[in-house]
């Protein structure tokens, strides 16, 4: 037995797994075994030095550090320990280490364990099957899986470095960070804890109750769930889906906060909303985004693009008492309508395929299927032009249904001839239909010669096809009503002009925005001008401004372009001046998105 340790005792001591390469400089202090000693003591001279065989009950110490095990073999000039079973480290009062096997390195102070690997301090334990530790910088390093559990979380990984200086981990490839309050998985951690904060790079994905975060680098507080992300990131709550290129997001307050390309999204009806900064308050169902600020909001089967300075939407409130009672008689929870709104604030644009917008601000209702405008605002709506210091628009069955216009109304509506209808009063009422065109496709001019035969044979009409477009119906003129409608004939020519003055009066209209009858109350003040006796100032009414040009597209909304033409008067002396509304004062600068 003494000749196999004199043989095997200098090698192992010369190959150990994990030894450093080279020993600091200067006279190192060795290894002291400690009283009472061993059940077994052998010492043997070699070589290569000394080496001493230590059975049951062994104590060590170095440095301070506190060495256990069952049986060890200390090379004594090498100042080298291999450990075997039931290894034990007591590093003052703040750290054991446990493990099968330890190979210490006493000049480096560097012990490494292998086999079940248990590792305490105060604030976490560490669970794996190899340990390197370097008792010098405080560093213990895993390369395999490896588990930490703290007061509140658990950390699992493939490899991870532990700082028992600063209680700082770092943890790479399958990290997982488990906690009460939430989960963290990604490929490259930084974790602290005493602060209990989680720093990443790298795709990371934070679930809890509360939702859903996807980033890229940041930091996330396991204690207090708030996060700072400084990259492209996505938090997926309930109802909405914030991204920013940065965003910090609270989870106990609910307060999203995005800066560059922000993108929210309701999940319940699919608006999106786009711009340049975001603020998201879950709490009290508020979103706010401003800079380049769209929305998109898909109603049934067409969508609403809506461009503002700033753009707010609030969430429906939770179910009431008088909604709990409805729920209780039967009424299913999706039948309870929910009011929820969309505001839009300063140089409005509006973009919808049956009406169109400008506007200083907006409220849209969408529960309600209700547009509110305010302060000077213009609609189109196919070939019509609404004017007014406020205007109402209801909707129905996705379509526009009717238009309340308050103080100063006007309305244009230009016929097939290019002549402009007018209407205009102290408060205008606008009904609205839909009408269904079908539209075949025309035959091809060229024609088919079929093969051996010399005979051209036509090919088969195409298909047919149907659009809906809305048309106005009917008009309610309320206080100091006056109208300039344009007569024809069967043929669709001119016979002359109506002018007429009224306090009320109720036109109603054809498909092609000709005037079938009207009707006026109180004591009217018609005149009837023949074609002959036209001249442009008889042709409008005072105020008259088609602002065509000013027609926003889906692109004016998407692009964040404004393009105001030069209005051209048509000669009234009584027309007011043509001046660009004022939400259109202010340049916006072009951002493709």
């Amino acid at each position: 037995m003494i000749l196999l340790l004199a043989i095997v005792c200098p090698v192992l001591a010369q190959a150990q797994p994990g030894r450093p390469a080279t020993a600091p400089s200067g006279p190192a202090e060795k290894v002291e075994l400690l009283s009472p000693p061993p059940d077994s003591l052998v010492v043997l001279n070699n070589p290569e030095g000394v080496v001493r065989r230590l059975v049951n009950h062994v104590k060590l110490r170095h440095k301070g550090v506190l060495m256990f095990c069952d049986l060890a073999i200390q090379n004594v000039t090498t100042n080298v320990i291999e450990a075997y079973g039931n290894v034990r480290i007591v590093q003052g009062d703040t750290i054991s280490i446990k493990g099968d096997t330890m190979f210490y390195y006493g000049n480096t102070r560097q012990a490494n364990l292998r086999g079940r690997i248990t590792m305490r301090d105060r604030k976490m334990t560490l669970t794996t099957t190899r340990l390197d530790y370097d008792m010098v910088n405080g560093i213990a390093h895993y390369p395999v899986k490896g588990r930490i559990v703290d007061r509140e979380n658990i950390l699992t990984s493939n490899e991870g470095f532990y700082d028992t200086r600063i209680k700082q981990f770092r943890f790479y490839k399958n990290v997982k960070l488990v906690g009460p309050k939430g989960t963290l998985t990604n490929d490259s951690l930084l974790y602290n804890s005493l602060s209990r904060i989680a720093t990443f790079r790298g795709p990371t994905k934070i679930v809890n109750k509360d939702g859903t975060i996807f980033a890229k680098e940041g930091e996330y507080n396991t204690a207090t769930r708030v996060s700072n992300f400084q990259k492209r990131t996505t938090v997926e709550m309930p109802k909405y889906t914030l991204t920013g290129d940065t965003l910090f997001y609270d989870n106990m307050t609910e307060l999203g906060i995005a800066k560059g390309n922000v993108v929210l999204v309701s999940k319940e009806d699919k608006t999106v909303i786009t711009g340049d900064h975001g603020r998201y308050n879950g709490k009290a169902g508020v979103s706010r985004v401003t800079g380049h600020a769209v929305v998109r909001s898909v109603v049934s089967q067409d969508t609403l693009f809506m461009r503002a300075d700033t753009l707010f939407a609030f969430d429906a409130p939770d179910v009431t008492k008088s909604d709990s009672a409805r729920l209780n008689d039967g009424t299913k929870k999706d039948d309870v309508k929910k009011p929820k709104k969309l505001v839009g604030q300063k140089n409005v644009i509006v973009y919808k395929s049956d009406l169109q917008s400008r506007c200083d601000s907006l409220v849209y209702d969408v529960a309600d299927s209700t547009i509110y405008f305010y302060k000077k605002p213009i609609v189109w709506s196919q070939n019509y032009q609404m004017e007014a210091d406020s205007m109402t628009a209801k909707m129905k069955n996705n379509r526009i249904d009717r238009m309340l216009l308050r103080t100063r109304s006007f309305v244009i509506a230009q016929d097939t001839l290019k002549n402009f209808n007018q209407v205009k009063g102290r408060s205008i009422t606008a009904y609205f239909r839909s009408v269904t065109d079908t539209l075949s496709a025309e035959p091809p001019a060229s024609q088919t010669v079929a093969k051996g035969k010399g005979k051209a044979k036509p090919e088969k009409p195409g298909s047919t096809t149907t659009v809906n477009r809305t048309v106005l119906d009917r008009v309610i003129v309320e206080g100091n009503g006056q109208s300039i409608y344009f007569a024809v004939d069967e043929k669709n020519k001119l016979v002359g002009l109506n002018h007429v003055e009224c306090s009320r009066m109720n036109l109603e209209f054809d498909e092609k925005s000709k005037v079938e009858k009207i009707r006026f109350y109180g004591q009217p003040d018609a005149q009837f001008i023949p074609p002959l006796e036209m001249n442009e100032d008889k042709k409008i009414l005072e105020g008259f401004l088609w602002r065509i040009e000013d027609r926003p597209g889906k692109e004016t909304v998407l692009t964040h372009q404004i393009t105001v033409q030069p209005k051209k008067t048509t000669g009234n002396k009584k027309s007011g001046p043509l001046t660009k509304p004022s939400a259109l004062n202010s340049v916006l600068t072009k951002k493709k998105q």
